[in-house]
């Protein structure tokens, strides 16, 4: 994940989507329904002493809070990973699913039980986004959507890199997915690197600043 500079300021829409998106997009030549919306929340955030760190407060608003209304109008619903007990997302009135593959197999079996969920509820793709990042693009679904190509597969990338937890994910290549981590595959970018994965572009790495530390935190306070 990038870091920004303390002060910086993510883009004009970065505190709030002032704007809905359509639930359909035409992308080359063809109609793509709104995918299923996971924020991924199975990490152990070890660095802010263990906890979920999506349910502090920024700004006096949890950063899940910020997650989940910035990410609503760009998907049909949205579901949340976390590992242990649900019961304390339950303020959120959202479905929570976890890792199925255990011994936290990071972000790719966030991704799987999320794809895993589509299927059930008749969804043809997913779109993730990192629990811990309150400032991501508000056009994040669309672009990724154009990005996706037939495959509909790919990763947000900004000008420091790729943010392999922002992607679009077809259902189509769970089970493939699946066998990849029962095969020991973790790091996303080396599985889909195999499917040739799209990329979107966005101009500011300040969109996907995280908060991973106290320090973080006093950043994106900043950063509002």
């Amino acid at each position: 994940m990038n870091r920004a500079r303390p002060g910086a300021k993510p883009d004009e829409n970065a505190q709030q989507c002032l704007f809905i998106w359509p639930k359909q997009l035409t992308a080359t030549g063809a109609t793509m329904n709104a995918p299923l919306g996971v924020i991924l929340a199975g990490g152990q955030a070890t660095r802010m002493g263990g906890g979920d760190k999506c349910l502090l407060k920024l700004g006096g608003v949890s950063i899940l809070n910020r997650v989940i209304d910035r990410l609503t109008p760009q998907v049909a619903t949205i579901v949340l990973n976390a590992n242990g007990d649900a019961t304390r997302f339950a303020d959120y009135n959202i479905a929570v699913v976890p890792d199925s593959i255990t011994g936290f197999a990071g972000p790719l079996a966030g991704v799987l039980s999320g794809l895993d969920h589509a299927a059930s509820s008749g969804h043809s793709h997913i779109v993730t986004i990192a629990a811990d990042t309150p400032f991501f693009p508000c056009d994040l679904v669309p672009q990724l959507q154009l990005a996706g190509g037939d495959v509909g597969l790919a990763l947000a990338a900004s000008p420091s890199g790729r943010q392999p937890t922002f992607g679009l994910w077809p259902v189509a290549l769970r089970e493939d997915l699946r066998s990849a981590l029962r095969d020991g595959v973790r790091k996303v970018v080396q599985w889909t690197q195999k499917h040739e994965a799209g990329t979107a572009e966005f101009p500011d790495d300040a969109a996907f600043f995280n908060v991973n530390t106290p320090d973080d935190l006093r950043t994106a306070e900043a950063m509002l």
